[in-house]
C-alpha cells in the first residue's frame, strides 16, 4: 500500500473517530437527547404511514434536519462558552443564532409533518 493511500485512510479513520467523540458530546446535551427521542418515536411511525416513499423520505428528513440543527447549536455554544463566560454582545448572538436554527427547523419539521399526516 503506498504511503499515498495509508496517510489517506489515516484521515478517514481520525475524521470517524472525531465524528463519534462529537456524537458523544451531544449524546450528553439534554436537549439533544430530548429530540433523539422524539426521531426514535417517530420515524418508526413515518415507516408505518401509509404514505409515499417521497412523504416518508420528507418527514424523516426533517427529524433529522432537527438533530443537525442542534448538533450544529451545541458547537456554536461550545465555542463561545470556550472562549470566555463574560457577556458580550457577539457570543449573545452567535448563541441566539444557533437557538434559531434549531427553531427553524422544529418548524419546518411541524409543518412537514402537519402536511403529510393531515394532508393524507
Amino acid at each position: 500500500m503506498t504511503s499515498f493511500l495509508k496517510a489517506r485512510m489515516r484521515r478517514i479513520f481520525n475524521a470517524f473517530t472525531y465524528s463519534v467523540q462529537g456524537f458523544g458530546f451531544a449524546l450528553k446535551q439534554k436537549p439533544f437527547q430530548e429530540e433523539l427521542l422524539v426521531c426514535v418515536i417517530l420515524v418508526p411511525v413515518a415507516l408505518w404511514l401509509d404514505v409515499s416513499m417521497v412523504e416518508t423520505l420528507l418527514l424523516v428528513g426533517s427529524l433529522i434536519g432537527v438533530l443537525v440543527a442542534e448538533i450544529f447549536n451545541t458547537a456554536i455554544e461550545a465555542v463561545v462558552d470556550r472562549i470566555g463566560p463574560e457577556k458580550h454582545v457577539l457570543s449573545g448572538a452567535a448563541k441566539d443564532l444557533g437557538s434559531v436554527g434549531v427553531l427553524v427547523a422544529i418548524l419546518w419539521a411541524v409543518g412537514v409533518w402537519g402536511c403529510v399526516v393531515w394532508g393524507m
